[in-house]
């Protein structure tokens, strides 16, 4: 059966929305934004018909699921009329602009039994998956290590809605990166981060002449459930990095690390020495690597097939098949979580226990 989507939202990740639900053999039927010309516009990118509003759109009988791609502050409103109306939903994440509102918000969803997903796809890379797969088999894991680095606001002239906390929320850089950062660790691992203490900074004062009142740069130090210690770098004003995520895992036995920037390699570090083996060869053995690697060696796996890989998991959960370890509002809700002991610890200078409240949402499976 092909279900019928609806996109409120017409920049660049809608874009990306639209990509992967039709390389998962779905239809997408229409896109709406907050004007009607902005609605035209997005139309004609996204080959679909331009709804009126997104009102329109979430309460319209042609549309099966709803995808959110638009500022973090809107969410709540259109997620909640949709769930209301039993849509399945997909929604960027941050979930919602707090832990109060991610938290009403998964609560909706478990009451109204709609479903639901939230696109932290570096899980979809197949070296993540191998890396998963290796750590799971193995020894305990004693330290993480990892960066998210991104240079788009090195400028002080450079403005996006994200800088607005009103529209993006309290948090800007861990909220927006340092999340998938904190998934992509948690999902390897398999293991929760149950405390954290955090150190928050901004480049700027203001900019364009507006005060800047959300983080540019996050460093972390954080110790997991089974007493796994790390730290984490998170920033959006760093020469050279446009989507630089790297996570590093030691264990006793091995080492494995990833980049995002370069995600056909998984790097294997033992007494030896530092190996790199690649994607779509026989040195990755695991059915959950060979699940979402749909291209021959040679052909690289990218940011978009990775998207598609959790569209099609979305999309397969949807229509009534068991999935293993799709990322949905529970996961938008374990991200504001750690965002919430973040930003506590930031302003306290000490320790943020996130243990006694980590399990309200559903462990990694």
């Amino acid at each position: 059966m092909s279900l019928r989507a609806g996109i409120v939202g017409g920049g660049m990740i809608a874009a990306v929305h639209a990509a992967a639900i039709r390389a998962a053999g779905h239809e997408v039927v229409g896109v709406a934004t907050r004007t009607s010309s902005g609605g035209e516009a997005a139309a004609g990118k996204l080959r679909a018909r331009p709804f009126r509003d997104a009102h329109e759109l979430i309460e319209s009988d042609e549309v099966d699921v709803v995808h959110v791609c638009t500022p973090n502050g809107s969410h709540a409103e259109y997620v909640t009329r949709a769930a209301h109306l039993g849509k399945r939903i997909v929604c960027e994440k941050p979930l919602a602009v707090d832990l109060a509102e991610a938290q009403r918000l998964n609560d909706l969803a478990v009451s109204t039994g709609v479903q639901t997903a939230v696109p932290f796809v570096y899980r979809y890379y197949a070296a993540v998956r191998e890396m998963r797969a290796r750590i799971a088999a193995g020894p305990q894991p004693l330290l993480v290590r990892g960066s998210y680095l991104q240079d788009w606001l090195v400028d002080s002239r450079e403005w996006n809605w994200r800088v607005n906390d009103t529209q993006g929320g309290a948090s800007r850089a861990f909220a927006d990166i340092g999340v998938h950062l904190c998934d992509f660790i948690e999902f390897v691992i398999g293991d929760r981060i149950s405390r954290v203490v955090a150190n928050t900074a901004r480049a700027y004062p203001e900019r364009n002449g507006a005060p800047v009142r959300t983080e540019d740069i996050a460093s972390l130090l954080v110790q997991t459930e089974a007493g796994v210690t790390g730290t984490l770098t998170v920033s959006q004003v760093s020469h050279g990095h446009k989507n630089h995520l790297f996570v590093s895992v030691d264990t006793e036995d091995a080492s494995y690390g990833f980049d995002q920037e370069d995600p056909e390699k998984l790097t294997v570090g033992t007494a030896a020495g530092i190996t790199t083996e690649h994607r779509a060869t026989a040195a990755f053995e695991s059915a959950e690597a060979a699940r979402v690697s749909f291209l021959p060696s040679g052909h690289p796996q990218g940011y978009q097939d990775a998207f598609n890989a959790f569209m099609s998991d979305a999309y397969a959960t949807f229509e009534g098949q068991t999935v293993d370890a799709l990322p949905d509002f529970a996961d938008g809700l374990r991200a504001a979580l750690l965002t919430e002991a973040v930003l506590a610890s930031a302003r306290t200078g000490a320790w943020s226990d996130v243990a006694g409240i980590a399990h309200a949402s559903k462990a990694v499976a």
